[in-house]
Formats: C-alpha cells, structure tokens, sequence
C-alpha cells in the first residue's frame, strides 16, 4: 500500500459507513451507546451529585427510556416538578415538566440545552437553578 496513509479517524469513519450499511438499525443503537449513551449518563450523575449536599432534595426516576430519562424532583418528600435529560440533535437538553399530584407549577416549560460536547458539571448545576427560579405554587396561578 505504498503513498496510501490512512488515519484512526479515516478507519473509524469507513468502519461506521460499513457497519451503518450493514444494519442500519443495530449500527444506531451501537453508535448511541457509544455517543449520547455516555453523555446522557453523564448528565444524570451530575444532576444527582448537585443534590449531594441536600439531602432534603430527590431525584424519583418516572417515566424514562433509554434514550430519554425522566425524573420528579421531590423537595422535603414532595413532588414539585419533573425534569427530562436528553442528549439528541447534537444537544444536551434539560427539559422541565409538570409533576402527577405536584402543588407547583413552572413559570415556563421552556428547554435549556448546550451542546453536546461542551456541557459541563456547572452547567447542569446552573441549568438546575434556572428551574428552580421558574417553580412557583400553584394557588398563585394567575
């Protein structure tokens, strides 16, 4: 193979053009849990490691999948607001949610992302306070 160089990435992108052309299906579900697999676990541990130092706060897993999990964050045992970790489209996604049985509602349901290679511990933190700023009870709905 002399004048023919080929590096790491070339093999890589050629291995994945093949094993997509293979089996598209069984190459996506290898190719998330290679990807968006791990940084959507990572997402999750950091939300949790916010609430480290508060034990008063709760992450109750509720309604995920694989590629999308979902929580209710309870707060001294009650259930405030739901909050969704997605990592989807090149993003990171925070996404809000009301909560079955919750006394709160949210100012905005509006998603907070990044993308999804430059999220970071702090980001999840302040993307979890920006949350926490929109609950507001639910006797005070306008």
């Amino acid at each position: 193979m002399t004048g023919f160089t080929v590096g790491q990435s070339s093999f890589d992108l050629e291995c994945d053009r093949l094993s997509g052309l293979v089996d598209s299906a069984q190459y996506e579900r290898l190719r998330w849990d290679r990807n968006e697999g791990p940084l959507l676990a990572k997402l999750v541990a950091w939300a949790r490691e916010s609430f480290e130092d508060h034990g008063e706060f709760e992450l109750t897993e509720e309604g995920s999948t694989t590629d999308r999990k979902r929580f209710v964050l309870k707060v001294h045992a009650k259930r405030t607001f739901a909050i969704a970790f997605e990592v989807a489209d090149g993003l990171a996604i925070i996404e809000p949610g009301l909560a079955d049985r919750s006394n709160y509602r949210l100012s905005s349901l509006d998603r907070i992302t990044a993308p999804m290679n430059d999220f970071h511990e702090e980001w999840v933190q302040a993307a979890l306070q920006e949350l926490f700023s929109r609950v507001q009870p639910l006797d005070s709905a306008a």
